[in-house]
């Protein structure tokens, strides 16, 4: 069993919907390598058909912890506050969504798809906001899961902990990152690699 999806397999999984959408969905979480929450937040107007990219918002939430006595930020397994010196009871959380926005190119052939796409009407009206797939998460994950299995591809184990898990959306984010550093294993393409994602 492999930790990884291969280049070729994801093309597989691609030939195994007659789904436009489905297709869209493959391409897009493989070939810009984003969260499946960005994939389903992507709009219409987040795509620059002339410049050939895309704009992806990138949410996430995280926690930042402070002391209760002095304020102090704290790290996750602080015992002792480093400000006031104190025993760290119960920290303050306080929740941050982090938002950026990352404008990544799109390859020809998926750039060609979403304007296929997008003419034939395929994005949803939700909330005032034409999104590309209209569809949750959930849905998105039962996709992916179909079309692998559609595709004969086998499960994959994670090496650490040896379990064996169907492909998931973040597999093809995975995947991205494995092709990506097969092209350019350098300090440089470690360092694009990041910035990308």
């Amino acid at each position: 069993m492999k930790a990884y999806v291969e280049s070729d397999e994801i093309a597989m999984m691609g030939e195994a919907t007659s789904n436009l959408r489905d297709k869209l969905l493959i391409r897009t979480l493989f070939h810009l390598g984003c969260r499946i929450s960005e994939a389903l937040t992507l709009k219409v107007e987040d795509i620059d058909f002339t410049q050939g990219t895309v704009a992806i918002i990138h949410l996430k939430a995280r926690l930042k912890l402070s002391c209760a006595g002095c304020g102090q930020r704290l790290g996750r397994y602080h015992v002792f506050c480093p400000g006031c010196g104190s025993k760290v009871e119960r920290a303050q959380a306080e929740q941050q969504e982090h938002r950026r926005q990352r404008v990544l190119p799109v390859d020809g052939d998926t750039l060609s798809m979403l304007k296929d796409y997008v003419r034939r009407g395929g994005p949803v009206l939700r909330d005032g906001k034409k999104l590309i797939f209209g569809i949750n998460r959930h849905r998105a994950w039962q996709i992916i899961k179909e079309c692998a299995q559609k595709a004969g591809l086998p499960k994959l184990v994670n090496p650490e902990t040896g379990k064996v898990h169907n492909i998931s959306p973040h597999k093809l984010r995975d995947a991205f990152s494995v092709n990506a550093m097969k092209r350019d294993d350098s300090g440089d393409g470690l360092r694009m690699l990041q910035e990308h994602l």
